[in-house]
């Protein structure tokens, strides 16, 4: 990386001047760097993201009354323990492309690449007590927040873990999973911008319930990707779910909804046996012919309108608006 490089966000997530607020402020922390540390850190977070979890995080704090203006550190925290978790799971899953470009690993190698992640972990805690506008306690809580957030993905992941080729686990086990894993970090930005905003437990609630929605939904839109195309745009291996012998939630009620002949061939798909590229053609005519593609469509836009009502009432309404557009955009997107 160098210091000229740009941090682009793709366009769709968030308006146009709060993702400029928050790429100025990335920018600023992270082109100009001072040794290898901060060089990797640096690569990591200045891929194009679309920088969800801060824009909760400033947008929760707005919907539920609060005022966001000096909360910009504490949504930069959450970006940093987000694209710490990427950069370590990226090296459980092997995966060399993430966001368009090499992993950290990839890019420097697996030693360099852990100390990366745990380097952007410590520096959650440190831009979390920039927010000196705010009072002592709501910095505490959203730190504890933050970090409860943090332990539920490493508790998410090691669910994850122990599915790896088992066809049979229940749905409601993988959404979990999926509440941990993904929806830890969603239910952390809301909540805490929430708290940081001064809001009600009663309008912390509210977000709260949005977030967890929200992360489930997310994420079973995000495991259709790969199969939506032939040649998909996600920013990471299409392939990357298969070759992990990953049961993701499409796969899971395509297995459920299958005949005897059908689910043998799912579990050549997820078996590891086949070359990669075979076993995601193989999984992708299974989830079509199953109907397991419409149907895993149907239960995220379930989730989707759950998280929408959840935040109906707030007082926030520019910011309720916004979120409202998040939550639309989780299912209606290409990466």
């Amino acid at each position: 990386m160098t210091n000229t490089e740009t941090y682009a966000v793709p366009a769709g997530f968030g308006s146009p001047e709060l993702i400029g607020l928050l790429n100025r402020e990335m920018r600023k922390r992270w082109s100009a760097v001072a040794d290898r540390i901060e060089q990797m850190a640096g690569y990591a977070l200045l891929a194009p993201g679309k920088m969800l979890r801060p824009m909760l995080l400033l947008t929760s704090a707005e919907a539920t009354g609060g005022d966001s203006a000096q909360l910009l550190p504490a949504a930069l925290a959450v970006e940093y323990l987000h694209v710490a978790t990427l950069v370590h799971d990226d090296i459980i899953d092997d995966d060399e492309l993430r966001r368009g470009r090499p992993t950290v690993h990839a890019h420097y190698g697996v030693p360099d690449a852990l100390v990366a992640g745990d380097f952007l972990i410590l520096n959650m805690t440190s831009a979390l007590l920039e927010c000196t506008a705010v009072q002592p306690a709501a910095v505490l809580e959203a730190a504890r927040v933050l970090s409860t957030a943090g332990s539920d993905v490493c508790r998410g992941q090691v669910r994850e873990a122990g599915m790896a080729g088992d066809l049979n686990c229940a749905v409601g086990d993988y959404q979990e999973m999926v509440a941990l894993k993904t929806g830890a970090l969603f239910r952390g930005a809301c909540r805490a911008g929430a708290i940081l905003g001064g809001a009600t437990a009663e309008h912390a609630d509210a977000v709260t319930r949005y977030a967890e929605h929200l992360g489930v939904g997310f994420q079973i839109f995000d495991d259709l990707l790969p199969y939506l195309a032939d040649s998909p745009t996600t920013g990471k291996p299409g392939t990357s779910d298969v070759a992990n012998m990953r049961p993701t939630f499409p796969v899971l009620v395509g297995y459920q909804a299958a005949g005897d002949g059908d689910r043998r061939r799912f579990a050549e798909a997820l078996s590891g046996r086949l070359p990669v590229a075979d076993s995601h053609r193989l999984m992708r005519e299974l989830l079509i012919t199953t109907g397991a593609l419409d149907l895993s469509r149907a239960r995220a836009a379930e989730e989707i309108a759950r998280a929408r009502e959840s935040i109906a009432d707030l007082p926030g309404t520019a910011a309720v608006e916004q979120m409202l557009a998040i939550a639309d955009l989780s299912i209606a997107r290409n990466r």
